[in-house]
């Protein structure tokens, strides 16, 4: 790693850059743009949120606050543990423990620094990892390998039957640095008594791991409390995704990274809650005005993201569709599978409750949510398996009155990777174009965005799309 990358705490100096450009528009519109004159390396990312009106200027502090969490945590007494988008954060924040999850941290650096994460991406294969493990935890990991950012006590990681280089990424990290590590183990299917038993009874183990290594008992009245904020969070995303559905929509491509990456953030928090209100609200209000989300004022193309988003380096991607006209519907990481959205009905087995009555059922309710997070739900197995990416992703196209799909990913995603072409081939059979986006969605190097964007172009224009 060059000297200079080592000058500065990681978590120090991305925590300052969001919280100053969460600052920028606080002023006279006048001021706003002047302001953006003078920070030419993270306009980009603020102009594009300050765009997206409230909802983006709220997400913009909410990551500023998820930093400031982190920075702050030693003199409040606070742990922090290093965790993945695929657990939920609910069950920290009821045991008063700050998460750091690796691939947020990631995002965020690929978005905003226009020299990109590939120092530190470039220091974990330095100490050992390998070159094909997953950018998504590259990015913060090596940050943190290089003793850059705030200590972290412990880790947890959930699971190694979605994706052998996420969990690889976290048990490196907890031998490389010697700290106590817990590993869900999740079986292969869901729905069935024996297997949510299994990964209940896990889950359990999971937080009596937690409870030992913070020296106290989890509150279960604190617990109740953030599921009851859940409960409302999931009503909103509820909100949000039946407006998907309304062609036009009146959701904003943007939006959708808003949704999920508030939720990796802060679920159970009234930070998220306030951000999906001012989302619903505004989107009703272009409903009633007859606005559709796109930038270009009309939706041309309605597109699925049957994996994950683009990330690096500003908002290209988001800015790429607005431009165009096309709407995102979408991806693998938007959705909740909560028990009364309308996609689940054609999905058994795939949703989850809250049930908050006694201190078992806000476990067994937890640990359900937990087990459809992203990648745990879809990607664990055989694509075309029942219950599977194939179905899901045929229920959401057919909801969502998709015109195409879209796959993008990491060379690390050896699960989607092994099985793309084939399910490619399958929804191209229903009748939905599909390309897949030869890109690394965490590491500019692998494509760069103009060849990403040239080929997407080629896909619209070949397929009679745009």
């Amino acid at each position: 790693m060059r000297p200079e990358i080592k000058e500065y705490n990681y978590d120090w100096l991305m925590g300052h850059a969001v919280a100053a450009a969460a600052k920028v528009p606080a002023g006279m519109q006048k001021e706003t743009e002047l302001t953006l004159r003078y920070i030419p390396n993270f306009r980009g990312v603020a102009e594009s949120f300050i765009n997206a009106g409230p909802p983006g200027i709220q997400f913009m502090g909410l990551l500023a606050k998820y930093y400031e969490n982190i920075l702050a945590a030693r003199d409040q007494g606070k742990m922090i543990v290093g965790t993945t988008f695929c657990n939920t954060p609910a069950i920290l924040y009821a045991m008063d423990i700050v998460p750091a999850t690796f691939e947020v941290l990631t995002a965020i650096g690929c978005l905003i620094w226009k020299r990109g994460m590939f120092d530190y991406m470039d220091y974990c294969c330095e100490v050992g990892m390998p070159e094909t493990s997953c950018s998504s935890q590259r990015g913060f990991l090596g940050a943190y390998l290089a003793g850059l950012c705030e200590k972290i006590d412990f880790v947890i990681c959930d699971t190694p039957g979605v994706c052998d280089t996420n969990a690889n990424a976290f048990a490196f990290a907890s031998a490389y640095l010697d700290k106590p590590f817990f590993q869900l183990n999740y079986p292969s299917s869901i729905g069935d008594d024996r297997s949510q038993t299994y990964h209940i009874d896990d889950y359990k183990a999971m937080i009596r791991f937690i409870e030992k290594q913070c020296g106290k008992k989890l509150d279960y009245d604190r617990l109740a409390e953030i599921l009851k904020e859940i409960d409302k969070q999931d009503a909103l995303t509820a909100d949000m995704e039946d407006m998907l559905m309304l062609v036009p929509t009146p959701i904003p491509p943007i939006f959708n990274v808003i949704i999920y990456a508030s939720r990796f953030c802060f679920a159970g928090h009234k930070i998220y809650t306030e951000i999906l209100e001012t989302m619903v609200e505004t989107s009703k209000q272009r409903v009633a005005a007859g606005v559709p989300g796109s930038a270009s004022g009309e939706e041309k193309l309605r597109a699925f993201m049957c994996y994950i988003d683009h990330y690096t380096v500003d908002m290209n991607f988001y800015d790429y569709l607005e431009e165009r006209g096309v709407a995102h519907t979408g991806s693998i990481l938007t959705r909740n599978f909560r028990d009364d959205n309308k996609y689940v009905q054609d999905l058994e087995g795939s949703s989850y409750g809250i049930d908050t009555s006694t201190p078992d059922a806000m476990l067994d309710s937890i640990a359900q949510m937990n087990a459809r997070y992203p990648m745990v739900r879809s990607i664990r197995g055989p694509y075309d398996k029942h219950g599977m990416w194939l179905e899901e992703s045929l229920a959401l196209a057919k909801m969502y009155n998709a015109d195409c799909i879209l796959y993008n990913g990491t060379p690390g995603c050896r699960n989607t990777w092994g099985m793309i072409k084939p399910f490619a081939r399958d929804m191209e059979k229903y009748g939905y174009p599909t390309h897949i986006m030869n890109d690394d969605a965490f590491d500019d190097r692998v494509e760069s965005w103009d060849a990403t964007k040239e080929r997407l172009d080629e896909f619209f224009h070949v397929r009679g799309l745009l």
